[in-house]
């Protein structure tokens, strides 16, 4: 089943993982200044902090236009029942602003840890998440049922899951990737699926210093993530890119660095390989911090001027 109507995320949004580590109150101001300084949607990722249904409620009860998105919800943590009632929910009390990206992996007999910690996996990552998605469409709703219903993305890498992406819901939330694979992911999906792409920045004119920060970045998801390794393999970096630590190159690809203007540059270049749209991931060297100075400073330069009596653009 695809998905219905449309949901405004303009073409430049927020992505963070920050917030888990700070106390409610203080995610809801930096939430409403990220509403107030004009960016689209407000992403959040889900690990072992706050669970993705009480994350979206206190974003989105927190602002009053900005569209919330999990980038992603991982599907390992609850049944596909639990997270079609939750976005039922989400949907009906927060009308078209609620969008849900699903990823990860569903429980098998093999077990990998992260943090210390076993989360179960699978291998089948396609025939997971297909079965996965119609499990949700077949779970029965004895509560309201929201329109427009809430949109769905899947975190896709590989042609497989950003095809089944395009077929099944909205289309596809990538991260850690490169613009070449913006470019590819658009000749796979089509032209009419929404593409969402995570973008890692740092916003430091010392360029020493941010790419000291970029590669620490790049080097803790090789060591961690095996999909984003096969990911960047696929797309032609070898060895000499990633064994040992990430090389300038792959460190380059992977992260947009220095000023305002370069990192305006790489969000336009994603646009222009096909992205609908960009979500800017901070990083500092305090990453459980947020980062609320550098979304002050990349919001005049990446958010795009309305003037008045403009309509927000609106992607279906």
């Amino acid at each position: 089943m695809k998905d219905g109507p449309s949901v405004e995320l303009g073409r430049v949004g927020i992505w963070t993982f920050a917030f888990d580590g700070q106390p409610a109150g203080r995610v809801r101001e930096s939430a409403s200044e990220i509403e107030e300084l004009g960016y689209g949607a407000l992403w959040y990722g889900e690990a072992f902090g706050r669970d993705t249904v009480g994350q979206a409620w206190l974003l989105l009860s927190a602002t009053r236009r900005i569209a919330v998105a999990s980038g992603i919800a991982n599907i390992a943590f609850r049944e596909p029942i639990a997270t079609a009632a939750a976005a039922r929910t989400l949907g009906e009390a927060f009308p078209g602003r609620y969008v849900l990206g699903l990823g990860g992996h569903r429980v098998d007999d093999t077990v990998h840890t992260v943090d210390g910690f076993p989360v179960p996996t699978r291998s089948r990552a396609v025939t997971t998440m297909r079965s996965y998605l119609e499990a949700m469409d077949a779970s029965p709703a004895h509560s309201p049922i929201p329109a427009p219903a809430p949109r769905r993305l899947l975190a896709a890498l590989g042609p497989m899951m950003l095809k089944l992406a395009a077929e099944r819901t909205w289309g596809a939330h990538t991260y850690f990737a490169p613009v070449e694979h913006t470019a590819r992911a658009r000749q796979i999906m089509g032209p009419d699926a929404f593409l969402a792409v995570e973008q890692a920045v740092v916003l430091d004119q010392d360029l020493d210093r941010a790419r000291e920060v970029a590669t620490a970045h790049v080097a803790g998801y090789l060591a961690s993530a095996p999909h984003q390794e096969a990911n960047v393999r696929r797309l032609g970096f070898g060895d000499e890119d990633i064994v040992g630590g990430p090389s300038r190159k792959l460190v380059d690809a992977i992260v947009a660095y220095g000023d305002t203007e370069a990192i305006r540059r790489r969000v336009s270049h994603h646009l222009q390989a096909g992205a609908s749209h960009v979500c800017l991931q901070v990083l500092t060297a305090a990453p459980a911090g947020l980062p609320r100075q550098q979304w002050r400073e990349l919001a005049p330069a990446v958010v795009p001027r309305r003037t008045p009596g403009d309509r927000p653009r609106r992607t279906t």
